[in-house]
């Protein structure tokens, strides 16, 4: 018998009755930035079409993803004052706990999710205190701990915490439900590897580390096995749900993540993977629309069941 598996691609019609896998709307997060001021809209030079947005500014951007069909958003910080100890990170009329009364206020129907992490309130740019050049991992988890309580106690859907420090899951889950938040989901940036394609984001953020790198407490890009073990141990602590940071260069860990523990498991498609995408666009090097969606594609097939995507809003429009 020849076999013809072309005969399953022959119409539109036939590709989308057998098509394994489908990307909508629901599958999508958009991350957003938020800063001090009002009627603010800086570009970010390295990530085109983003901005770092004041909180008037932010609403809107919230409600076009929201009209797209895009269920939430991720908030990161760029607070007006940074300090060594992250004051601002947990201050209860912070940027993030300001931007999150403002969404839930003004944008109803869209979850929020708030990063938690010190990088961005730290004048050093690095995710946990430092002494005498070192990052202290158990000092570390009380102040997020605290930086997650602020953002629960603003009205945030769920918390995010990112900064790779052991223990810091069970941290924030022990002060949560000790304050009464106990319906208050955590999504671990479980497998957060020590990447460069992080670059365009420290830049949106204002975070990059001002000594060193990250690899100390991010992950070696070389190691698998490492990341199902940092996973187990997020699931033990409490997370709800478990992300592995970047995407593409990890769709293998996607996959072993998602077969392996079966929790909601999401994908950050991160700034340098979205940038280098425009990039090569505005070269005339690839079609932008079908790149993106391609890309958003595999990182469903490789088992996320959310990306955190840059494109959230704009492939929410090409989806319909």
């Amino acid at each position: 018998m020849i076999h013809r598996p072309r005969r399953l691609r022959s119409s539109p019609l036939l590709r989308a009755l057998v098509r394994e896998t489908t990307l909508s709307p629901s599958n999508l997060v958009q991350p957003l930035f938020v800063r001090p001021g009002k009627k603010q809209r800086r570009p970010i030079r390295s990530m085109p079409g983003n901005f770092q947005l004041s909180v008037d500014e932010l609403v809107k951007d919230a409600k076009k993803a929201r009209d797209a069909g895009v269920p939430g958003v991720i908030l990161f910080g760029i607070p007006e004052t940074k300090d060594a100890v992250a004051t601002s990170g947990t201050d209860a009329d912070g940027i993030i706990p300001t931007a999150v009364k403002a969404l839930k206020d003004r944008v109803p129907g869209i979850l929020v999710m708030t990063d938690v992490c010190l990088c961005e309130y730290t004048d050093h740019g690095h995710c946990g205190l430092v002494e005498d050049g070192k990052i202290l991992n158990d000092p570390s988890l009380d102040v997020l701990a605290r930086m997650a309580l602020s953002h629960a106690r603003a009205g945030a859907d769920v918390v995010a915490p990112s900064d790779m420090m052991d223990g810091r899951v069970g941290a924030i889950r022990a002060a949560l439900d000790g304050e009464g938040f106990t319906d208050i989901p955590t999504l671990s940036y479980a497998a957060k590897y020590a990447s460069a394609f992080y670059g365009p984001f420290r830049d949106a953020a204002e975070s990059p580390p001002k000594f060193g790198d990250r690899a100390s407490y991010q992950m070696d890009p070389a190691n698998a096995l490492e990341a199902l073990r940092e996973v187990a141990l997020d699931v033990e602590e409490g997370a709800d749900m478990v992300m592995v940071k970047p995407a593409l260069p990890y769709l293998d860990i996607i996959r072993r993540v998602k077969d392996r523990f079966g929790l909601p498991t999401a994908a950050y498609c991160v700034s340098g993977e979205f940038s280098m995408v425009e990039a090569a666009a505005a070269n005339g090097w690839l079609d932008r629309r079908r790149a993106a969606l391609e890309v958003l594609l595999s990182i469903r097939r490789a088992g996320a069941d959310f990306i955190l995507t840059y494109w959230a809003t704009e492939a929410a429009g090409w989806l319909g």
